[in-house]
């Protein structure tokens, strides 16, 4: 290899750390390279030789760069399989270390024009992601139209029983009463309030930063004939002040930033009414690693993934009681799978919807949903749902476990 172009033999130096699984690397001159062992088989195709300068200069994002710029691809298109093998391997995090001095610029950039301190940057981040367009995630997610981790009780489940399941879960969890009313923070198309209004007779109040997902949302509550009883409202959480009996929040959190952390828990603590319960969803990872340059430019910019233990700190310190805690890893990967086979079997729907979903577009999204299923199948993310209330004594008839499934599936 040291006749090889600097670039190209820097992302060699990287896979020699694969031990477990095999990778054969194809350049663009015909060469071929194999790395690790025999027993899984993974095919590198290199179509582009400037894959190693931009790896070599922006490290894993330059990588996946690369990839939406079509100039590497997976033989069998087992991009899950493949960011797989590196988080087991270490070559990921490996990648992610390097530092240059373009890399640096370019994040440090984003970051500051991303940061989520301000109500606007926040409206700009989440506009960024969710404001896509509601036909182009009406593609790929299941008729409750649910962006978050379901809950699968047996590998036959379809996706819309495993948000279904998720939902019932989370109301047993809440132990949600006729009547109570419950504040979803990160409503998204309000899935979650239909469900609880439905089944649990609960009036509900969703808050979201996104129009497109807000006009969708109350469209669906009219269909279902809940306007009465739940309503839809575009602001940041932190220009809430009114009081609920329960609260909620699924898949939001990982979007305020570390900065605000205290401030979003001292605000739940505020939409409690005394001795109210509440359940934080959210992305989390066990490792030091965080989202990465390239998700923080491309998917979801201004994100920060908090460890549970900055969750459970800043609970304590807004004096809300933790009452269980859990991670749904598994369901997440199993979750992330349906999305990218709808997103794959509809990729030509997606494509004449508008031209801003062209090829590279695609790719990118192809490439996030496969790395976010290989980083919670293979890697350190997570996905934490805790339950905390109000004061220091427990005072609902909460179930002693949650997971029956029975009781998961009588309500569907």
């Amino acid at each position: 290899m040291d006749n090889l172009p600097s670039g190209e033999r820097y992302l060699y130096q990287l896979f020699s750390l694969i031990k477990v699984g095999h990778l054969k690397v194809t350049n663009p001159q015909g060469q071929e390279f194999n790395f690790g062992d025999q027993t899984t088989s993974l095919h590198l195709i290199v179509h582009n030789q400037n894959t190693y300068d931009r790896v070599l200069t922006f490290g894993a994002m330059g990588f996946c760069e690369a990839y939406m710029e079509g100039w590497w691809d997976e033989e069998c298109d087992r991009l899950s399989d493949l960011i797989g093998l590196f988080h087991t391997n270490g070559v990921y995090t490996k990648a992610r270390s390097l530092v240059t001095l373009p890399l640096i610029v370019k994040v440090a950039t984003q970051r500051l024009r991303t940061m989520p301190i301000l109500i606007q940057n926040s409206r700009k981040n989440v506009q960024h992601h969710y404001d896509l367009g509601n036909d182009f995630y009406q593609h790929f997610l299941d008729p409750t139209l649910t962006y978050s981790c379901g809950y699968r009780l047996k590998e036959t489940d379809s996706l819309e029983q495993m948000q279904l399941q998720k939902y019932e879960l989370i109301c047993r969890k809440l132990a949600l009463q006729p009547g109570e009313s419950l504040i979803d923070i990160g409503c998204g198309w309000g899935g979650m309030l239909i469900y609880a209004a439905e089944h649990y007779g609960v009036k509900g109040t969703g808050i979201t930063l996104s129009e497109e997902q807000a006009k969708l949302a109350v469209e669906r509550v009219e269909q279902k004939g809940l306007s009465d009883r739940i309503q839809i409202i575009v602001k940041d959480y932190r220009e809430i002040t009114e009081q609920y009996d329960k609260f909620v929040s699924i898949g939001m959190f990982e979007h305020v930033g570390k900065g605000n952390f205290a401030t979003f828990m001292q605000a739940t603590a505020k939409f409690l009414k005394p001795h109210g319960i509440g359940l934080l969803h959210t992305v989390g990872t066990n490792s030091n690693e965080r989202n990465g340059a390239w998700v923080d430019k491309y998917i979801f910019p201004g994100a920060y993934v908090p460890q549970l233990h900055e969750i459970t700190r800043e609970l304590m310190a807004a004096k809300l009681s933790v009452a269980h805690c859990e991670s749904l890893k598994p369901h997440y990967a199993e979750t992330l799978r349906h999305w990218r086979n709808n997103f794959n079997d509809n990729k030509s729907k997606i494509a004449a919807l508008s031209s801003i979903y062209d090829e590279r577009f695609l790719r990118m999204w192809d490439l996030y949903l496969q790395s976010f299923e290989g980083a919670f199948r293979y890697g350190g993310m997570q996905v934490y749902q805790c339950l905390f209330y109000q004061g220091k004594q427990w005072r609902f008839d909460t179930p002693l476990t949650f997971s029956d499934k029975a009781a998961l599936t009588a309500n569907r």
